[in-house]
């Protein structure tokens, strides 16, 4: 490390580093989100997109969230599809419908009228909610203690392609998957313009305060892993590439779900930390992505549904996998769900916090 900083000593930069802890760090996808009364609140007086787009709002749903949680790190509240607005998209989230692409990739001319984004600039609210965030956790930190990193994040060139294509979300992506095989030229293209904006994008999120970064690809566990290496794999490690040489010192995510046989590949295509879905048992999973590279999962989200026993047993039963591996982050499998009670998260974060973790510092 070049510089030395007041976070570098947490849990959650620690492991990230693949690094020695007292303790596991937790934190959680979604983390901030319709589960809590406090978010709920500020919904009621502002659209979705228009949270995203209030810096003050986005740090203060966030801020609130892990000073009642108890979380080892805060990840700015935003969400993976602004960024395709000033590359052309119109963007709408619909109530009760989710995101809605109204004029989606469908052409070859589709693909021409994308821009790519050399200037980030239009995305600055992103950027201010990054830096208040972080101001909001330096001040709460100020009476002493380690502050808590701030994650950054982006959705994957494969993820955004999809809805940028889809017009939205899908269960089985025929359209985009349609496109990658029988136009592979625009498909290329389109993801290349993607990569090259979401890079740029994230290393303008490490400028303005963030400490971690984690690429989102949400939705490639559609994929098999020869379509994956041939269609997606160059462009994510654009991404991770171009943030690599800009941003050294930043540890970077790759979290991808529904293939685990897809694990190896997301490590091919870069990241420090290789996130877990979970559909394989995190002990194989790091198995197979290989013991140099730090790992983070992989509860179940519906297990948080239950009751503390269930909660404490299968929260227990992953961290006896990872035993005492230096590198290892607890977080769910993916979001949490808007039916979860608050105090089972706080269950969920007990536990790991207090579970009996012990190797040579």
């Amino acid at each position: 490390m070049t510089n030395k900083h007041k976070w570098d000593d947490s849990v959650m930069m620690r492991a990230a580093r693949g690094l020695p802890t007292e303790r596991v760090p937790v934190w959680l996808m979604r983390q901030a989100g319709r589960y809590m009364a406090e978010y709920r609140a500020v919904r009621e007086k502002t659209t979705f997109l228009e949270l995203c787009k209030n810096p003050t709002l986005s740090a203060e749903v966030m801020l609130t969230a892990v000073d009642r949680l108890g979380v080892d790190a805060a990840i700015i509240f935003s969400d993976l599809l602004p960024i395709l607005e000033p590359m052309g998209f119109s963007l709408e989230f619909a109530s009760g419908e989710g995101p809605v692409i109204h004029n989606p990739v469908r052409s070859a001319g589709d693909v021409g009228r994308v821009r790519e984004l050399t200037d980030v600039s239009p995305l600055g609210y992103v950027f201010e909610t990054v830096r208040q965030t972080r101001a909001g956790l330096d001040q709460s930190c100020c009476a002493g203690g380690t502050p808590l990193p701030v994650i950054g994040f982006a959705g994957a060139p494969f993820t955004l392609a999809g809805y940028a294509i889809e017009g939205g979300g899908s269960r089985d992506f025929r359209i985009a998957k349609t496109m990658m095989y029988s136009q592979p030229e625009h498909w290329h293209t389109l993801l290349d313009k993607i990569a090259g904006s979401v890079a740029r994008y994230l290393i303008e999120q490490v400028r303005a305060g963030a400490q971690i970064l984690q690429l989102f690809d949400s939705w490639a566990g559609c994929l098999s892993c020869d379509n994956y290496r041939e269609y997606v794999l160059p462009h994510s490690r654009k991404v991770f590439d171009m943030v690599r040489d800009a941003c050294p010192d930043t540890p970077l995510i790759h979290f991808g779900t529904g293939n685990p046989m897809l694990l190896p590949l997301f490590r091919e295509a870069g990241g420090n930390v290789s996130g877990v879905d979970w559909r394989i048992p995190i002990d194989t999973a790091w198995d197979m992505i290989g013991h140099d590279r730090a790992v983070q999962g992989n509860l179940d989200p519906v297990v948080l549904l239950t009751d503390r026993a269930t909660i404490e047993r299968h929260t227990t039963a992953i961290l006896q996998k990872v035993a005492h591996r230096p590198g290892y982050i607890f977080n769910l499998g993916h979001g949490i769900l808007p039916q979860t009670p608050v105090e089972n998260v706080i269950a969920l974060v007990e536990t790991v916090k207090n579970h009996h973790f012990q190797h040579h510092v």
